[in-house]
């Protein structure tokens, strides 16, 4: 069980929420909706909220515009982590990725299963970090974006979460990998 420890403050960040498909409008955009709800709801800021089709370099475009905003701390998009032909934004956001955060996978699909029980293996969810900015993405569902921030990303965003979360390491994200010497 999730819990805060509210001895510690609580942290706003700013989000920057990415729906991509290629039927959806903001009239329609219910996923991007949900999220926008559940991260203000939570107390932190959506910094830029747009829809993009599902274009390979449309997504990693804007995908690396935010990372190199220095007003944008996570990135979620919602939508195309299926397997059909159009669903490209894994391809797209993967390669920008400094670290892969496999456990995100692994513990969506854990959540996924108690709703959708096997479907889950449709999804190709996945979170990473890149030039100090999180980067999540969900699938396309109303459902998966509610199962991905409550049962994850609520949780790790919040700066009160124990044992640990997300936000208390964010100073060191930018911190470069020590080198190693090697002997000649």
């Amino acid at each position: 069980m999730a819990k805060l420890d509210d001895t510690f403050p609580f942290k706003p960040l700013n989000i920057a929420v990415l729906t991509v498909s290629d039927t959806r409008d903001r009239a329609s955009d219910t996923s991007g909706d949900v999220l926008q709800e559940m991260i203000e709801k939570a107390g932190h800021k959506v910094a830029d909220r747009e829809i993009v089709t599902d274009d390979l370099m449309t997504i990693r475009s804007k995908v690396e515009s935010w990372i190199a905003s220095p007003g944008i701390n996570v990135v979620i998009t919602t939508g195309g982590t299926g397997f059909t032909g159009r669903d490209v934004t894994p391809d797209a956001v993967k390669p920008l990725f400094e670290k892969e955060m496999d456990g995100f996978s692994v513990l969506f699909h854990m959540i996924s299963f108690q709703q959708v029980e096997t479907s889950t293996i449709q999804s190709r969810a996945c979170g990473g970090v890149a030039k100090g900015t999180y980067i999540f993405c969900l699938p396309g569902s109303p459902g998966a974006c509610k199962d991905g921030w409550n049962g994850i990303l609520k949780w790790q965003l919040d700066s009160r979460h124990r044992p640990c979360n997300l936000v208390e390491i964010m100073p060191r994200l930018m911190v470069p990998a020590a080198e190693t010497e090697t002997s000649d």
